[in-house]
C-alpha cells in the first residue's frame, strides 16, 4: 500500500503566539494558534507541528494550556515540541491533547532520554527535532540547539545515527540556513540523512515554490513541513496537494461535506 504523502504546516510559538522569521531571526507575529490550528484542519493538512520554540533556551516547559487549546480545535495528528526534559513531560502532553512529540535540546545533552520515551510509550510517538546547519564537520552538518541558538560541534549525521539505534520514531530535519527564506529545502541533506537511515524523514525549512515540495521528496522526504510560506499565504495547502496529485504522488484529500 502506497502511503500518502503527509503536508505539515508548522506553528513556532512564542509568548503564546505564532512567530515566522528568517534562520530564525527578526521573528514576526504571524497569529494565534489556536485559531490558526484550527485553519489548517480546516484546509486539508494531515497533521500539525507545535514547537515552543523559547522553552528549551528559557529553561521552562511547553505551555499545556495552549496545548491544550490547540488539540480542541484539530481533527488531526498534533505533535508538540519545545522544553521537553523527562517521560513525565511526554505524559503530560499526550494527556494535554498531543499525539506525537518532538525532542532535541533535552535529548543531545542525554541521549539516554530517547530510550525511556520509546520505552514508556512506544517509537511511533517520538519524533527527533534536528535543526542543523552548515559547518566545518565530518559530514559537512552540525547539530544546533535551544531553538536554533547555539551550536554543538556535534556532526548531525553521527547524531541522527545514534538516535536511531535508540529508538526514534521519525525525524523532523531542519535546515537553519534555508529556514524561512522560502528558497528551497536543503535537498543535500535530506539525501545525506537518508543515506543512513530508514525512519520516515519530514523535511523543513525554505519551501516556498510549488516544486520545492516534489524535489525534496525524490531527495528522499517523506513528509513535508512549511510555515512561512503557509503563514503569509504565498501557498495554500490545497495548491501543495493539488500540484503534487497531479505529478503522481498520492496525497490525501479533504472530504466534501
Amino acid at each position: 500500500m502506497t502511503l500518502s504523502i503527509r503536508i505539515i504546516p508548522c506553528l513556532d510559538v512564542e509568548n503564546g503566539r505564532v512567530v515566522k522569521g528568517v534562520n530564525f531571526r527578526n521573528l514576526v507575529d504571524a497569529g494565534d494558534p489556536v485559531e490558526m490550528a484550527g485553519l489548517y484542519d480546516s484546509e486539508g493538512a494531515d497533521e500539525l507541528t507545535f514547537l515552543d520554540i523559547s522553552a528549551s533556551s528559557s529553561g521552562r516547559a511547553t505551555t499545556l494550556d495552549i496545548v491544550r487549546r490547540t488539540a480542541e480545535q484539530v481533527f488531526i495528528p498534533l505533535t508538540v515540541g519545545g522544553g521537553i526534559k523527562s517521560a513525565a513531560d511526554v505524559d503530560a502532553l499526550l494527556r494535554a491533547g498531543a499525539d506525537k512529540v518532538s525532542i532535541n535540546t533535552a535529548a543531545i545533552l542525554r541521549p539516554k532520554l530517547i530510550a525511556e520515551i520509546a520505552k514508556a510509550f512506544g517509537s511511533q510517538v517520538l519524533v527527533l527535532s534536528v535543526d542543523a546547519q552548515r559547518a566545518k564537520t565530518k559530514s559537512g552538518f552540525e547539530v544546533t540547539t535551544h531553538g536554533g541558538r547555539t551550536g554543538t560541534g556535534q556532526d548531525a549525521l553521527e547524531w541522527v545515527g545514534e538516535a536511531c539505534e535508540l529508538g526514534i520514531g521519525e525525524i523532523l530535519l531542519n535546515s537553519m540556513d534555508a529556514d524561512g527564506t522560502q528558497s528551497g529545502y536543503d535537498l543535500e541533506m535530506i539525501r545525506a540523512v537518508r543515506r543512513i537511515c530508514s525512519v520516515p524523514i519530514i523535511a523543513s525549512g525554505g519551501a516556498g515554490k510549488l516544486d520545492d515540495f516534489s524535489l525534496a521528496l525524490v531527495a528522499g522526504a517523506d513528509a513535508l513541513l512549511a510555515a512561512s510560506a503557509f503563514h503569509f499565504g504565498r501557498l495554500s495547502i490545497g495548491q501543495v496537494k493539488d500540484y503534487l496529485a497531479a505529478a503522481g504522488y498520492c496525497v490525501r484529500q479533504p472530504s466534501i461535506q
